[in-house]
């Protein structure tokens, strides 16, 4: 079996996530924050973005988002050509690494989660983290991010990042025994995310993920 169903998360902007080993959740729709503006990305971009542990751009001084040999995170995504949405896309990603940083040294107490996230952002990191370390497990294989686009708000300080997640060789490993936990590509191995990042007023172009909503079984991500 390679993913396995997690306790409910907390509810953000009233959408309960249920989070699953690979990253995803149930169905989850609608957000309160107003997005204006066309989305921009591509499905087939032309150059990828840099593997798991890659330095990234711009990242404030001393944060740590590296990861084991064996977990990793691709970004196949084109930055867009605004400067706000190439930097939140950026951070999502930095988010997105913080997470599977913090599973790695088995605590969501990490600078790189509390840099990149705050609300809910920083709530679903914590449990993503927290229930994996109390499971006893934690991931290995290559999980892609995909589809990326993104939808910036009027006043410039908010951007939401929406992309989809095929898991299909990313699996849970028991930390105890070394098992790798895995069974049968399927739909369940495809999750489509929207990240609300919001910009740090005082943080030199840093991005934080704010509230994270997750569709699993997302056909559209196939």
């Amino acid at each position: 079996m390679k993913r396995r169903t997690l306790p409910i998360a907390a509810a953000f902007a009233a959408a309960t996530l249920m989070l699953t080993a690979c990253g995803g959740g149930d169905d989850k729709s609608g957000d309160s924050d107003k997005i204006a503006g066309t989305g921009q990305g591509t499905e087939k971009p032309s150059k990828s973005a840099e593997p798991s542990g890659a330095p990234a751009q711009d990242k404030p001084d001393g944060v740590d988002v590296s990861l084991p040999a064996d977990m990793n995170l691709v970004f196949d995504w084109e930055k867009p050509k605004k400067e706000n949405e190439a930097a939140a896309m950026e951070d999502a990603a930095n988010y997105v690494r913080a997470i599977y940083h913090g599973v790695d040294k088995r605590t969501s107490k990490v600078a790189a989660v509390s840099a990149y996230s705050t609300g809910g952002g920083l709530s679903y990191a914590q449990t993503q983290i927290g229930d994996r370390v109390d499971g006893g497990w934690t991931a290995t294989g290559t999980r892609r991010h995909y589809q990326a686009t993104t939808r910036s708000a009027a006043n410039g300080t908010s951007v939401e990042i929406a992309f989809c997640v095929d898991s299909s060789r990313f699996y849970g490993k028991e930390i105890k025994t070394g098992k790798v936990l895995k069974s049968e590509p399927s739909i369940a191995d495809y999750d489509h995310f929207k990240i609300i990042m919001v910009k740090v007023p005082t943080g030199d172009g840093l991005w934080q993920a704010s509230k994270v909503f997750v569709e699993t079984k997302a056909e559209q991500c196939r």
